[in-house]
Order: C-alpha cells, then structure tokens, then sequence
C-alpha cells in the first residue's frame, strides 16, 4: 500500500499560485492577449480519446464552473496553451470555465464577498495548502462526497491520499494528484563542468545524491568573496526539511500533532545551521532580501531550489533567466531516512459552499484524473511541455521521476490550513538555522507556542481563534 503522510507545517506556496496576476476582483471578462489554441488535429484525438473511454460517463446540463483565483485555468497571456485536461473537459462535456480573477493576498477576502453575495463560485484551488482544515471549520467550502466517489477507478489509486483529508466525516479537499515539482534543485551545466563537478543527474541516477554530496559540491564551489555562491532562493529550507519525511506538525488520528521534537526535525535543522557557517548559502542581505535566480545562468550561483513552474513557460522567458544549459534534478535525499522523500506538491481543489454547479467541478476533476490514466492523453500533456515550452525529453523524463518520488512517499505540508498566525510562526522559525541561529534556540522560543495552536483546535475547533 501507498505510503501516504499527511504533515501540516509551513510550506513553500504551491507552484501554480505563485505567478501572481495583476488583476481585479471582479470577474474577468475581455482581454487584449492573443491566446493559444491547440492544434486542430490533437483536439481531434483528444475528443476521440474522450468519448471512447469508459472512464468518462454522463452528460452536463450545466455546462459552466466559475473559478475563482490568481491564476486562470485557460490559456493566458504567458504563451499557455489549452491545458489537455480543460481541453477533454471541453470535447466530452461542453464545458467551460468562467474566471474570476483575485490575488493571492486577497483571495479569502474575495472568497467571502461573493459567498455572500450568492455569486456562485463553484471551486477554489487548495493547492496552496492552506485552504483545509481552517476551511472546512468555518465553512467556507463543502463537503464533496455526494459528487466524488474515490473507490471508483478514476480514483481508486489516490483514495488513501483523499481520505487523509477527511473532516469531521467527510472529505473537503479533492487531490487529483501528489507532484513532485514543488522543489527541484536548478543548476547549470555549464557551471558544474567549469567547476569541475559531478552532474547531479548522474549522482541521483547511481543513487549518490544525497546531503552529503548535495554539500560537498557547494563546500568545494562556494568563494563569496569571488561571487561564487553555493545556494540561493527561498526554498531549501523546507525542501530539505521535507526530505526527512516529517514536518513540524501533523494530523493523526484526525488529531493535530507537534513534530518539533522529533529527531529528524533537528537533524535538518542541524544541517541548515551547517550550511550557514561554512559559507555555503548566499547572504540575501547583501542583496537587499531579493533572490537572484539569474546568477544561475552567470554562472555564480551553484544551485537554486525552487518550483518547475518556473519552468511552465516559453523557453526563451526561462533560458533568459537560468541560461541554454540548465538542468533540475530533485531536492538529495536525506541520508538517515527509509524512503526518498521529496517536498510534495498536490494538485488540489476545494468545492465552494453555496457553488451552483458542483456536478461540473466534479466532471471538470474527472477529466484531470483521465488524462493521468489514458495513456494516449497523457502523452499528448508531454507532448505540451515540448512543444509549448521547450522541453527536451530529458527534462520531462525527470519531471516523470520527481512525480514517481512524491507519488510513492508524499509529504504534504498544509499548516497553513491551520491558522495563518501558525504558519508565520513554523516558517520564520524553521528558516532561522540558515540565517544563524541555532535550532535548540529556536526550538526553545516556538515549541510551546505551537503546542497552544494544536491543543485549542484539538479541544474545540469550531471555537478555536483561526485566521
């Protein structure tokens, strides 16, 4: 069986929700940018593929889903094309999905005027992980489970995932899948081969990335004084810490748990504090805070931890940043754990109380999970990061690999679904070893206030102060 964990702690913002639009909070209803069209010819096999597969069954009356987010499901002005799942969404059922833009600071204030309001947003992306549990308390999204049956086979392989979210008796949040691309290790070619450095590729295809190695090269190439830096960004601090497989706080027993004494808690922390006094991570400060993901393709920075979507647009947008040679393999594994774990992502959804058609998120969600299990859809969704985005076969590959990874072992960090107050408090203190401070310190000055988070919700949730 799967081995499935579900961990709540603070966790790097979900690759999808990150490229912020600059838009209102009204719905979106004109736009100036041309946008993408598939090929007439792969619309054609995609609504073959469709209506033959008994996967997909019924028709929709309503044929409308209203969405509500910072980023737009439809093709957009960043050169996306018809994402394959709308695509059979929109060749088996008639669908379409109306947007509603917001932005991320303002999407639960948004969220809430239009429940209000009786506007009828039917979905909201739960892939930031912080929609559930908090979500679900203050009933700001619906149960699912008169529309989604997860022992049916196009769900049946992600059931246990599903029922790992399951609150007070029924299931909020809908994960259509577990991903890999959360966090990967982006380097350049070029850079290692000068550096005279082993490609990491070729150490996590013999089994030999791991901390250890992941370290060494960053010891032997970081030199400040000379503009050499080991590691940039603002993700390899959870990355790491997610490579051990727990996190600060998780749910057991549908009871909320503090991890912040646990062993492999410190060990991370242990090693981030290491990192720090041997000079192997850039001083952001020098930098006025800001990260510098371009002196990856200057061939300064050694490595840099951060989401594939930085990857899900033209190629000209990310060679510009990264350079013509660069490369991502996962986050090394953690030399001390029974599994490769890697920090998870979900591709998750949440359904809105008083939504007017949750039978089409439902079909909507179906005809993502089919072009996860028809092999022929599948292919042409591979076929999208080539051709649309430049991809070589060999970086799709690894994306396949990093998806098997945190399929097989997810660790999914959601407690920002907490409370917000929780999750400032886990992620100013979880990056404090790579800024200097010690972890027994900080472990000291957050264990007991993190105690008082999961205690109130554990004794009376629905009274519980959530933000």
């Amino acid at each position: 069986m799967r081995n499935t964990r579900i961990f709540i702690s603070s966790l790097l913002i979900s690759a999808m929700s990150l490229s912020l639009l600059s838009c209102s909070s009204s719905k979106d209803t004109s736009s100036s940018v041309s946008k993408k069209d598939l090929d007439s010819s792969v619309r054609e096999e995609i609504h073959d593929n469709a209506q033959n597969n008994d996967l997909l069954s019924g028709e929709l009356e309503n044929k409308k889903i209203k969405w509500l987010s910072d980023w737009d499901i439809n093709p957009d002005g960043t050169g996306k094309n018809v994402p394959t799942e709308l695509a059979v969404f929109q060749e088996r059922y008639g669908g379409e999905i109306e947007f509603y833009p917001t932005t991320y600071e303002n999407r639960y204030d948004d969220l809430a005027q239009y429940i209000q309001s009786d506007e009828g947003i039917d979905f909201f992306y739960a892939g930031n992980l912080d929609a559930f549990p908090k979500g679900a308390i203050k009933q700001m999204f619906a149960p699912v489970d008169d529309y989604i049956d997860f022992s049916q086979p196009l769900w049946e392989d992600i059931q246990e995932l599903n029922d790992s979210f399951v609150w007070d008796g029924s299931h909020y949040l809908v994960a259509v899948e577990a991903t890999g691309d959360n966090v990967a290790v982006v380097y350049n070619r070029k850079t290692i081969a000068e550096a005279g450095l082993e490609d990491p590729k070729d150490l996590y295809e013999r089994g030999e990335w791991n901390w250890d190695t992941f370290q060494e090269m960053m010891e032997k190439f970081a030199d400040p004084e000379n503009q050499h830096y080991g590691m940039d960004g603002w993700w390899y601090e959870f990355g790491l810490l997610n490579t051990t497989g727990v996190t600060p706080v998780s749910i057991e027993d549908g009871k909320l748990v503090n991890n912040l004494g646990d062993p492999a808690i410190e060990r991370a922390e242990n090693r981030l504090y290491d990192l720090y006094t041997k000079g192997c991570l850039i001083n952001l400060a020098d930098f006025s805070w800001n990260v510098q993901p371009a002196f990856i393709g200057e061939g300064k920075t050694l490595f840099y931890p951060v989401g594939l979507y930085e990857f899900y647009t033209e190629k000209k947008q990310w060679t510009a940043k990264y350079g013509e040679d660069v490369f991502f393999v996962p986050m090394p594994k953690d030399p001390d754990a029974d599994e490769y774990y890697i920090p998870t992502g979900m591709n998750s959804y949440m359904f809105v109380s008083g939504g007017q058609n949750p039978e089409g998120v439902a079909k909507y969600l179906e005809c993502k999970r089919f072009t996860m299990l028809d092999d022929a859809t599948a292919e042409l969704g591979n076929q999208q990061f080539r051709e649309d985005y430049g991809w070589t076969d060999e970086m799709v590959e690894m994306k396949d690999e990093m998806n098997r990874l945190a399929s097989e072992n997810p660790v999914i960090d959601i407690s920002r679904g907490i409370s917000e107050d929780c999750g400032k408090v886990l992620d100013d203190g979880m990056r404090s070893a790579a800024k200097g401070t010690p972890w027994n310190e900080t472990y000291d000055m957050i264990n007991s206030v993190i105690d008082t988070f999961v205690n109130e919700i554990n004794a009376a949730p629905t009274s519980a102060d959530i933000n």
